[in-house]
């Protein structure tokens, strides 16, 4: 068996591959990582940055806003909890592949239903163990989050000047647009609430929950350590939930099965929908979703139509890319940032009373905060480097965070601003 010690990653481009390397990560720089390759065999080229949650990496994989990225875990153990269908955020995995520390060992949890490094290669993603993830990590800190080529070959052959040059020729995320690459491609209405250990995905969404995360299948037994699911309400709003029509630029699941199990009716379109596709569900209320790529370039197509919607004064909730995209709407700027917000840990403060809400973020262009209009008050900052976190309109129904209030993985601080944006919502007669 190869030596489970990582290899450092001090050498240029004239390096050789040591003995036991499958696999191996270029960077435009010309710097070369080797390492062992797991999953699918094959080449990726795309940027290259690191993700600080302690778990989650399923979700992580799957999150639509990962396309063209290839995540560097700092947390050592990836992979021992295994894979399972329940921890998707999309049908498929978006990142390019993962880079980590330790090999993928057998999983030990009860939820396991096969290997990460099988679930990878089913999936067409490569994988590479055995990196100084500490050392990379601090490169994409000082150096910022470069372009790079993840490759993995069982037999250890590689043509290292090829995939430099195919790492320098990626012309990068900024000015991209991927969000026509991980929409939806058709309307279609969501159905299903939140996890809850011992009795799964609540499928039944038309009726409120009794608070967040405690939403489960209506007819899911009862769970001795848990306790048995709540009687749904015999009356209330279950029968007249607020229909919030949700553009897709790469959402994750969890947002829509919040915005299920905080009361609303959701509909889903793609990202192209124009202002009439969204008209024409006659909405209470309107969710601008996550995505990957350059806001700038999303907001060719999506700006205008944003901005018709706000005429019409139906409350508006975004996060993330969409965050960005109602930024732009208004006026204001994006830019791309050093090295990007990815993580399960990272401190917004809410200005409005000096909370500090521990929040999930998965971002690599931020709001210039300076640059909002005076109709738009900054509600959030991050207390890692005072970047926009979130705003609202004060002439209009709309606001926007900047982080991941779902989670997924992630905490939970946040989730309270699903049931305020549902909660504003008056059912149209």
């Amino acid at each position: 068996m190869a030596d489970a010690k990582p290899i450092a990653m001090p050498d240029k481009v004239s390096a050789k591959a040591p003995e036991g390397a499958t696999g191996v990560l270029v960077l435009s720089t010309g710097d070369v990582a080797w390492g062992r390759g797991f999953g699918a065999e094959g080449v990726a080229v795309g940027e290259v940055c690191f993700h600080t949650a302690m778990t989650g990496y399923q979700e992580v994989m799957t999150d639509p806003s990962f396309a063209g990225q290839m995540v560097t875990f700092t947390f050592p153990h990836i992979g021992n909890v295994g894979a399972n269908p329940d921890d998707l955020e999309a049908d498929d995995p978006h990142a390019l592949g993962i880079i980590v520390r330790e090999d993928v060992t057998e999983p030990s949890n009860f939820r396991s239903v096969e290997r990460l490094d099988a679930w990878m290669a089913k999936h067409g993603r490569i994988g590479l163990a055995g990196i100084d993830t500490r050392a990379l990590t601090k490169r994409i800190r000082v150096g910022g989050a470069p372009n790079g080529v993840i490759a993995h070959s069982a037999v250890g052959e590689f043509d290292i000047p090829a995939l430099l040059e195919q790492a320098r020729a990626w012309p990068g995320l900024e000015g991209m647009d991927l969000a026509k690459d991980v929409t939806t491609e058709t309307h279609y209405g969501w159905e299903g609430g939140v996890w809850k250990l011992g009795f799964g995905y609540d499928q039944s969404p038309s009726r409120l929950r009794e608070g967040l995360g405690e939403g489960m299948s209506a007819n899911a037994p009862s769970n001795p350590l848990i306790g048995p699911p709540p009687t749904p309400p015999a009356s209330g709003r279950g029968a007249e939930r607020p229909h919030v029509v949700a553009i897709d630029y790469g959402a994750k699941r969890n947002i829509y099965r919040n915005l299920a199990a905080a009361g609303a009716k959701v509909s889903v379109l793609p990202a192209t929908a124009t202002y009439d596709d969204v008209m024409a569900l006659a909405p209470d209320g309107i969710f601008l979703s996550n995505g990957p790529g350059d806001p700038a370039a999303t907001g060719d197509y999506a700006v205008p139509v944003i901005q018709q919607l706000l005429k019409t004064r139906i409350p508006l909730f975004g996060i993330c890319l969409g965050h960005q995209l109602l930024a732009l709407a208004v006026g204001g700027r994006t830019t791309k940032m050093f090295q990007g917000h990815r993580g399960a840990n990272h401190p917004v403060k809410r200005l409005a009373d000096g909370v500090v809400e521990i929040t999930s973020m998965n971002h690599g262009f931020a709001v210039i905060g300076e640059s909002l209009p005076e109709t738009a008050r900054e509600t959030h900052v991050s207390l890692f480097d005072g970047s926009n976190a979130g705003f609202e309109l004060t002439d209009r129904p709309a606001f926007s965070v900047q982080y991941h209030p779902e989670a997924s993985p992630g905490p939970q601080d946040s989730l309270y601003l699903f049931e305020k944006f549902v909660g504003s919502l008056k059912v149209a007669s």
